[in-house]
């Protein structure tokens, strides 16, 4: 049959079928694929209509989550905020206290209860610091390991600026904390002073990274003994074991230092220990040796108990000299010594404070206090 005969046998089926499924025209292929194709379009349109239904779907499900894990981490936080990190760690303790009912009696976790903080930030709590600190030894401004001993001279120029950039985690007045450790001891470094700023500032260069590397908790007093009288060391040395604990009462060791001596070894460590200790034991101008036995000058170190039991220094003794003796003295509790004790120290001094200034590396506090009597010094 020929593709006319075709047209004219088929006329009413091709016209009821072709373009009523959308079928091409009379030259296209057979109705049976024209009828295929329309039942294939309309299930790929219902296929791709669920799909697009599935994702809006799932949109819906992640933003609602998505706000809801939000709420829980911003009530996470409020919590850790308002109550510690004690309680934040522990949500079942922390939930319990917020209940309807004002005067509730939350139930007992089983944990011991963290006490109750301000809201903000807490401080991590630091390790304690290390009795022999790591990098004693090393040698200022290197990384070469040493034996302990430094190098000191006094030749080069050293202003201030220079020692306030090698230490820049010192506080004004003098103040320095370990930042990765907690000290056990909080060290007031005290020197007497009258116009010596020569040799305090190579004190200062060489102490200060000394004492960060001995991870102390410690501040620097120099108190300066005002007018040109004669100079009284001890006196001085108690005004300033007074003023430092009124700067800050947390003090517990306590070091006495001339302005002219410096450590010669890093691992001599300024702390204070069960007994008073001496820390200028063999200096360079006696060749390396005491210039007598119960020599206890140059620095020592006392805890504020040991201070206080000895009635600090002496206040009589003006001029250099003769009050290390006294201070060996009573440490040893000689009897004549035992008598000038508990009516000449630290409860008898009398001073005014003139100044405090905090310096960038210390505080410096000037003093008057007063005049040596008129008759000899002794010492």
């Amino acid at each position: 049959m020929s593709q006319r005969e075709l047209e004219v046998t088929c006329p009413r089926a091709w016209e009821s079928i072709g373009p009523a499924a959308g079928c091409p025209g009379p030259l296209g292929g057979p109705v049976a694929a024209c009828g295929m194709s329309r039942l294939l379009g309309g299930t790929l349109e219902r296929v791709c209509k669920a799909v697009l239904l599935l994702c809006l779907l799932h949109f819906l499900v992640a933003v609602i989550l998505y706000f809801d894990v939000y709420a829980q981490h911003l009530a996470f936080f409020s919590r850790f905020s308002a109550r510690g990190p004690a309680r934040a760690l522990h949500p079942a303790a922390s939930s319990s206290t917020n209940c309807s009912r004002p005067n509730a009696t939350a139930p007992s976790s089983g944990l011991p209860e963290a006490p109750s903080a301000r809201p903000g930030p807490t401080a991590p709590v630091l390790p304690p610091c290390p009795d022999s600190p790591p990098g004693l030894g090393l040698i200022p401004a290197t990384v070469l390991p040493a034996v302990g001993r430094l190098l000191i001279e006094f030749t080069s120029p050293m202003p201030l600026e220079r020692v306030q950039r090698e230490n820049p985690g010192v506080l004004l007045g003098g103040r320095y904390t370990p930042p990765d450790c907690t000290p056990a001891q909080t060290v007031a470094v005290i020197i007497p002073f009258r116009h010596r700023e020569h040799h305090l500032r190579y004190w200062l260069h060489y102490l200060h990274p000394i004492l960060r590397r001995q991870r102390l908790r410690y501040g620097i007093y120099v108190i300066n003994q005002h007018g040109e009288d004669t100079f009284n060391r001890a006196k001085l040395l108690n005004v300033g074991f007074l003023e430092a604990l009124k700067e800050d009462a947390t003090y517990n060791c306590f070091i006495f230092s001339d302005v002219d001596l410096v450590p010669m070894d890093d691992r001599n460590l300024y702390r204070c220990g069960d007994q008073p200790r001496h820390f200028a034991i063999a200096m360079d101008k006696f060749g390396f040796r005491l210039p007598y036995a119960g020599y206890f000058g140059g620095v020592s170190g006392l805890n504020k108990s040991q201070f206080l039991r000895i009635n600090g220094f002496p206040n009589e003794y003006w001029g250099w000299g003769g009050e290390d003796d006294d201070i060996f003295n009573r440490f040893t509790k000689i009897q004549n010594t035992k008598l000038t004790m508990k009516r000449d120290g630290i409860g008898s001094v009398r001073y005014q404070v003139l100044e405090v200034s905090r310096q960038p590396l210390f505080t410096n506090i000037t003093v008057d206090i007063g005049r040596p009597p008129s008759w000899p010094p002794r010492g």
